[in-house]
């Protein structure tokens, strides 16, 4: 095989990774026509001045492991409509132009971002911080808290 076949045939990818503080949202099983069901969120990420916060809402899906074991072990918090923040990173964000169904906006387009939710760096219900499993592989000097 010459050299040039051998390049061609490694995966490369390009990484883009959103990293911030947040609201955990919308937890959901997602049962797709085809395909297997996933678990996905919704994330309303913080974002500019602490005097005047916006928002970016990113849609999910829960892709790392442990990810999808801490937003497990938080969906009952937010079922129950308890403030849960967490610090997060997204990855693979795109945006999906969709039409509204219902409420004043239906008929009109919006755009949705969407994203893999890789990590759960902390989380806090109702202001007080909770025991997240760690990552395999980190130390204590590496976990994160806000």
């Amino acid at each position: 095989m010459s050299e040039q076949s051998q390049a061609t045939s490694q995966s490369s990818y390009f990484n883009l990774h959103v990293e911030g503080v947040g609201y955990l949202n919308r937890v959901r099983t997602v049962t797709p026509k085809k395909g297997q069901e996933f678990l996905a969120c919704t994330v309303s990420a913080m974002r500019g001045s602490t005097d005047d916060i916006g928002y970016t809402r990113f849609d999910c899906r829960v892709s790392g492991a442990d990810a999808k074991k801490i937003v497990k072990q938080l969906e009952s918090d937010v079922t129950a409509e308890k403030t849960v923040l967490i610090g997060f990173k997204i990855a693979d964000i795109y945006p999906e132009l969709f039409t509204f169904e219902k409420g004043e906006k239906k008929g009109q387009p919006g755009v949705s971002i969407k994203g893999r939710l890789l990590r759960v760096k902390f989380a806090k219900v109702n202001g007080e911080s909770i025991d997240l499993p760690q990552p395999a592989g980190s130390s204590e000097s590496e976990s994160v808290e806000a």
